[in-house]
């Protein structure tokens, strides 16, 4: 189980959700679905991800963008307190359309670890307003928008496509996450050697094939719970064992358990 304390909040901002967390949970790799943005106000951690090894302390702004492999571990003995903002990718997408007078493209974090004071006190600012009980919302879009204008940036470089074997490997699992897949079905599927595939998996996701399997029957499975399904059922349709299964999987990655993520989405 996971030292530390969460918090989760919905806001009245469409697509915009707030996040406490004061722990010393390692997380494992795993991906959000969402566009973070946050800040470190106590301690510091190391993560890896696709944009390379960071380390961030106290005032630091971290990002992550959708589908990112990330992990990341306190620094010392005594974790990080930090405050995030995850934004589905429809709310960046309205926003940038805003940000670029009605110009489209794919936008990005571009760096993982930013160290701006400025920026810093932006997003503190319209933590608060998001956060607040009351609060006016002509401020809080007004905050969102010169939030997201000075961190977002337009993709530079394309993201290198999977191969066909592996893109093939990779939506077998995504199309039925529940379904059981051994290794070698992967594989003949792909057309590769297991060792071949697992090698090939690993390079170009940032998983392994059980662990790619694993973090799309939680997305699943968040899912389902955000539609209102009990946690046993979410669980088992979703590919899990049982309840405690999603359970262990989720606190692994995420540092709290599905109840007390439904307890706050709902």
């Amino acid at each position: 189980m996971s030292k530390g304390r969460f918090k989760i909040a919905n806001t009245a901002f469409f697509g915009v959700t707030a996040v406490t967390a004061d722990t010393r949970h390692s997380f494992p790799r795993h991906t959000h679905d969402a566009f973070g943005i946050g800040i470190i106000r106590r301690g510091a951690q190391k993560s890896l991800s696709g944009r390379g090894l960071v380390e961030a302390g106290p005032g630091d702004i971290i990002t992550v963008n959708p589908g990112e492999v990330h992990d990341g571990a306190p620094i010392g003995d005594h974790g990080r307190f930090w405050q995030m903002l995850y934004l589905l990718p429809e709310t960046i997408a309205a926003a940038t359309l805003d940000i670029t007078d009605g110009g489209r493209g794919t936008f990005e974090f571009e760096h993982p670890v930013i160290r701006d004071a400025r920026l810093a006190e932006r997003f503190q600012r319209f933590f608060a307003t998001t956060t607040a009980e009351t609060g006016t919302l002509l401020k809080g879009e007004t905050d969102l928008l010169a939030l997201v204008a000075s961190v977002l940036q337009p993709r530079a470089t394309t993201v290198a496509a999977k191969s066909a074997s592996i893109r093939r490997a990779a939506i077998l699992l995504d199309d039925d996450p529940a379904r059981p897949v051994t290794l070698g079905e992967l594989a003949q599927d792909a057309g590769l050697g297991k060792f071949q595939l697992l090698r090939a998996f690993v390079r170009q996701t940032g998983f392994t094939p059980h662990a790619y399997q694993i973090q799309r029957r939680i997305d699943m499975a968040r899912r389902l719970i955000d539609a209102g399904s009990p946690l046993a059922e979410a669980a088992v349709a979703s590919g899990f064992a049982d309840q405690s299964h999603l359970t262990r999987a989720f606190v692994q990655r995420y540092g709290l358990t599905p109840g007390a993520y439904a307890a706050a989405v709902h």
